[in-house]
């Protein structure tokens, strides 16, 4: 038989009176050793705990993969959020741009031809003189 093929468990520990080792050896499995009806007894007894373990790794799969769809759900939502946030921003400062950049005329060089402080008063004294 191979060594590979079986699982050993060696204990030393020492007798107290004489102070001696004592050696003890445990086998645990042996895969390609024993009868058939060994053999089948072990694949019994590891069935339910090879059963029980799948059911729980799709349990704590599942729980995992609900939590992954909550965050990447609350994400998601979030970078939504902010998008829209900015957007809205950016049309607000393309608006207030907007209104900034109407047309107009730059007037480098100008020259005062008459300079008037009140003009409406001017009028008016100017209609109070006519002759009626």
């Amino acid at each position: 038989m191979d060594e590979n093929d079986r699982i050993i468990i060696k204990r030393i520990s020492r007798h107290g009176n004489t102070g001696g080792p004592e050696d003890e050896t445990v086998h645990i499995f042996r895969a390609g050793g024993g009868s058939p009806g060994k053999r089948w007894l072990t694949y019994l007894l590891l069935t339910p705990f090879l059963i029980i373990m799948v059911v729980l790794g799709i349990f704590f799969f599942t729980a995992f993969l609900a939590l992954f769809a909550v965050a990447a759900a609350g994400f998601g939502l979030r970078l939504w959020w902010l998008r829209h946030k900015l957007r809205k921003t950016m049309d607000a400062k393309e608006t207030q741009m907007d209104v900034e950049e109407a047309e107009y005329v730059v007037i480098e060089d100008a020259e005062i031809i008459e300079e008037s402080t009140d003009r409406a008063n001017k009028n008016k004294h100017h209609d109070h003189h006519e002759p009626s």
